[in-house]
């Protein structure tokens, strides 16, 4: 439990006693955020902010982990590595939508392309690891052997989840304090499930995300980036595979699985009707935005529906 407290307060500090830094030097090499012309019009003012902060999380995560994290197990390299591969996935999409000025970087296929090749990578390794194996657990149905439909499955799920995030990330405040939710909800899940490693390692991502949320509540004075949040949500995806509770995640993570969710029913509601909609815009968020919310209400009432998400998820699993 201390290294787990350690972990995360390290994890923390490096971020709050090094952002102001972050932006000063991001600023400095022009390193702003472009803005969506479909957007809603309050964005606008968003424009310009330091973007891809998600590296102080990142470098706050590696060097907690080499801390405090022990053993530097199969499965915490294992989320370590995805993590990383994702976030570097993500800072070249940052780059290239600076580089270009404008709210897009690689093409959705190329970046869809890669992110499962790597994906992919990642199924074979873990179906070939005895303790980790094809095998999931589904509540109250036990242990379910996919063989190798799982190579599938696991493509989809961490895919699925590392844009899940990304979608999320639209709002200051909103991804920075889910993702420190469900991690800190995986810290505690690992801890009853005999993996201490795996629950300090998500302790890590909490206190960063936290330590984040310092200079990312509104009015944001740095954005994570797709470095932040490609990386953030297909960091969660591994934590849930290596402690085998991959079904788990779907109701911790319940706030990202609804903003995807409401993407997929918008995109295909209005295919299939001809340009109807279902909601104002999607992600979700936005749908709030357009209907008068205040962002911070969104953000505020999107943290307590994670919370109570996170509570219902270690009620499943326990």
């Amino acid at each position: 439990m201390e290294r787990v407290a350690l972990s995360a307060t390290l994890a923390a500090l490096i971020v709050i006693l090094g952002g102001r830094w972050a932006i000063g030097r991001l600023s400095r090499v022009n390193f702003q955020q472009q803005i969506r012309e479909e957007a809603p019009e309050r964005h606008r003012g968003k424009a310009g902010t330091p973007t891809m902060g998600g590296l102080i999380i990142l470098a706050a995560v590696v060097a907690a982990a080499g801390v405090a994290v022990r053993p530097l197990s199969t499965g915490v390299l294992l989320v370590l590595l995805v993590t990383l591969g994702y976030g570097a996935l993500g800072a070249v999409d940052d780059l290239l939508a600076i580089r270009r000025q404008r709210n897009l970087g690689l093409r959705a296929r190329e970046r869809l392309a890669v992110q499962i090749a790597l994906a992919g990578i990642i199924a074979l390794y873990v179906m070939r690891r005895p303790e980790l194996g094809s095998d999931v657990t589904i509540p109250f149905a036990g242990q379910i052997e996919l063989g190798w439909f799982y190579f599938v499955f696991a493509i989809l799920y961490i895919v699925g989840f590392s844009n899940a995030v990304n979608l999320t990330d639209g709002l200051d405040g909103l991804a920075g304090g889910t993702v420190a939710i469900a991690a800190g909800t995986y810290a505690a899940m690992a801890l009853r499930l005999g993996r201490p490693e795996m629950g300090e390692l998500a302790a890590a991502l909490a206190g960063a995300c936290v330590g984040f949320l310092w200079f990312n509540a509104h009015p944001a004075a740095i954005f994570m980036g797709d470095v932040g949040s490609n990386a953030l949500g297909a960091g969660l995806a591994a934590l849930a595979i290596a402690t085998k509770t991959e079904f788990a995640l779907f109701v911790v993570g319940l706030v990202f699985v609804a903003e995807a969710a409401s993407v997929l029913l918008q995109v295909a509601y209005f295919k299939s009707t001809g340009g109807k909609r279902i909601f104002r815009m999607s992600p979700l968020h936005h749908h709030f935005e357009l209907s008068g919310w205040p962002e911070t209400q969104i953000v505020v009432r999107m943290w307590v529906i994670g919370a109570f998400a996170a509570l219902l998820g270690m009620a499943i699993v326990f």
